[in-house]
């Protein structure tokens, strides 16, 4: 997706090693020695829970083995947000991963979340193991990394099948969703039920990249991350896919691949600025200094509210 993300599988290139400098842009990011186990909350680093934007970094490896015949739909939401170009190349990575039935939805608009009941419907009925002429309901499961919309696609189904308020709270940052809710009906006809879960990371990250374009998405805190370093990797992104949008939003007079020179104009677009004590000879001095940290901040909000452009991260 810029991000698309759903039930999710960590399937990455890693791009680290030296910088490497071609028509001015990096082709390679530097990664350092970051380890990406230290982003994880503890719960998540160490749980192998079968409970699982971005179509392919995101999903959960465990999930597959614990789906095994099961009928399973993913679903990739925030669509709006990603790159549409890049929707045919994604389906076809996902049919070689054996994912046959995938859906792009934009839960804020409603948009394609019409096709997820008869499709859930269909596949569910269609199945020999889950066929049961006398059960007339369906109880689904919606399983995910955080922080892709669980709790909104929820939402989305209950307001266009039963014209029906939110019945889950939905958020910006992961780990809104707390414990496992009981069912809620989100369809009459067929009548059908969801489970909204917590997120859940990977057991395990395939490499350090992976969990770059994680945190990006939002599905693991900015603070374990640091949002310098997130910034600096958005940038290098953008400029890698010649998505060039932050120059006008920011005035930049030229693309750059300098995250320093970016967060300045950043800083001095939106007034982000800090007062600084300065230890002079005659004393202390209050000065006002522009915000990096602040700047950065922004700069990954401005990217998860598309306004940098549509991107998709893998």
């Amino acid at each position: 997706m810029r991000r698309w993300v759903g039930a999710l599988r960590a399937a990455a290139t890693v791009a680290s090693g030296p910088c490497l400098e071609s028509g001015g842009f990096r082709t390679r990011f530097d990664f350092g020695s970051r380890d990406a186990a230290s982003w994880f909350p503890g719960h998540m680093a160490k749980g192998e829970s079968p409970q699982p934007h971005i179509p392919l970094s995101g999903r959960n490896p465990v999930l597959q083995e614990v789906l095994g015949i099961r009928p399973h739909l993913l679903v990739l939401n925030k669509m709006d947000l990603a790159d549409p170009r890049q929707q045919s190349r994604v389906l076809e990575q996902l049919r070689q991963q054996g994912c046959s039935y995938v859906v792009f939805t934009d839960c804020k608009r409603d948009s394609n979340v019409k096709k997820i009941v008869p499709l859930v419907a269909k596949l569910v009925s269609s199945s020999p193991r889950y066929h049961r002429a006398e059960s007339t309901e369906y109880s689904i499961m919606v399983i995910g990394v955080p922080n892709v919309g669980k709790s909104s696609l929820i939402n989305s189904l209950r307001r266009l099948h039963l014209k029906k308020g939110k019945a889950t709270a939905v958020g910006g940052e992961p780990g809104v969703t707390k414990a496992v809710l009981t069912r809620i009906q989100v369809c009459e006809t067929p009548l059908v039920y969801l489970v909204d879960t917590p997120g859940v990371l990977p057991p395990k990250l395939a490499d350090v990249e992976t969990g770059m374009k994680l945190a990006l998405c939002g599905a693991i805190h900015d603070h374990l991350v640091g949002e310098d370093i997130m910034a600096d990797y958005l940038l290098y992104v953008l400029n890698q896919q010649q998505q060039f949008g932050y120059m006008e939003l920011y005035g930049l007079p030229e693309a750059s691949d300098n995250i320093r020179h970016v967060l300045k104009y950043v800083a001095v677009a939106l007034g982000k600025t800090q007062k600084v004590k300065v230890l002079t000879g005659t004393g202390n001095v209050n000065m006002t200094t522009l915000d990096y940290s602040a700047a950065a901040y922004e700069f990954l909000r401005a990217f998860r509210a598309g306004r940098l452009g549509r991107l998709t991260l893998d």
